[in-house]
């Protein structure tokens, strides 16, 4: 079975014009990272022009369905009864989309499966990433 789940996901880019825009946007979990999730843009849909990754926790995800969540870089709430709405804060301003509740839903359950909710620190390689963190020598 693959450690890592993606899965594709439609978000729409609130902007300060009426209409807003649909911007192809992919979930990622990697069982490696068990905590974490991360939402990926491609380069057309970011400033920079290039692509952009941000990961948050997957429990933040998750709480910010049912309320608002999040105090930092990364906030998540509902948004009437079908979507949720993450923010991204950074220095050089906000960015904030608009994502069907179901497919987050989906994908959490996926990545239940994968690695079950509090569960997340069974699948953690702490000997590997002290080894790492000490300059690549076994421990």
């Amino acid at each position: 079975m693959s450690s890592i789940i993606e899965q594709a996901v439609q978000a729409r880019l609130v902007a300060s014009a009426p209409k807003m825009e649909s911007v192809p946007t992919t979930l990622r979990y990697d069982r490696a990272d068990p905590f974490a999730v991360s939402m990926e843009f491609p380069a057309p849909a970011t400033l920079e022009g290039t692509e952009v990754s941000w990961a948050f926790s997957r429990e933040l995800l998750a709480a910010g369905m049912e309320e608002p969540a999040g105090v930092g870089d990364v906030r998540v709430r509902p948004y009437g009864w079908d979507r949720t709405v993450v923010e991204f804060h950074a220095p050089e301003g906000t960015a904030m989309v608009h994502i069907r509740t179901s497919e987050l839903r989906e994908f959490l359950e996926r990545v239940d499966g994968l690695v079950p909710q509090g569960h997340e620190h069974l699948f953690l390689d702490l000997d590997g990433d002290l080894a790492e963190l000490m300059g690549g020598g076994a421990c």
